[in-house]
């Protein structure tokens, strides 16, 4: 598992409202990287690039996929003012909806869910669900992180490093 500190960009031109939890829709257990998502949004989609912001592997390594800086592609119609955090997994072996989190990316997304919502304190945290017909992030987003409860790092935990 890789934690530590990174400082996020705060001069990011585009008003931050809302914070997406996603999951790849990979069944428990596969351990599928950053980049192999990022092939599905580029070689399969056309993208021009990974569709997340964040990515947490398996083993609760935070990886940093689409800059901050740029709008992201994970929920239709509110792209431009969010952030999007996908954890891999979210799904059993008969491909079921299933919440797959290891304890490793349950400590790291709250830890960037928690520092994200520091820096962006009027941002509402949203499981990519509540604005489409699909399972995912396979959890309920709002019972651990909606609002009026709003996620704040641990005090004793350091905020993942994420790596490039």
């Amino acid at each position: 598992m890789t934690i530590g500190f990174q400082k996020f960009n705060s001069n990011i031109m585009r008003k931050i409202d809302k914070i997406f939890i996603h999951c790849s829709a990979t069944p428990e257990g596969r351990d599928i990287k950053m980049e192999t998502i990022k092939s599905w949004h580029v070689k399969g989609r056309g993208w021009r690039n990974i569709g997340y912001h964040f990515v947490i592997e398996l083993d609760g390594t935070l990886k940093v996929g689409r800059p901050m800086e740029q709008m992201g592609a994970g929920v239709k119609g509110h792209n431009a003012n969010s952030i999007h955090v996908c954890y891999v997994g979210g799904i059993d072996k008969n491909k079921k909806a299933k919440d797959t989190r290891t304890e490793e990316q349950r400590e790291t997304l709250n830890t960037i869910i928690g520092r994200l919502v520091e820096q962006y304190p009027d941002a509402s945290v949203h499981g990519h669900n509540e604005f489409a017909n699909k399972a995912c992030p396979s959890f309920d987003v709002q019972k651990e992180f909606g609002t009026p409860k709003k996620s704040k790092p641990k005090k004793s935990k350091p905020t993942p490093k994420a790596e490039e």
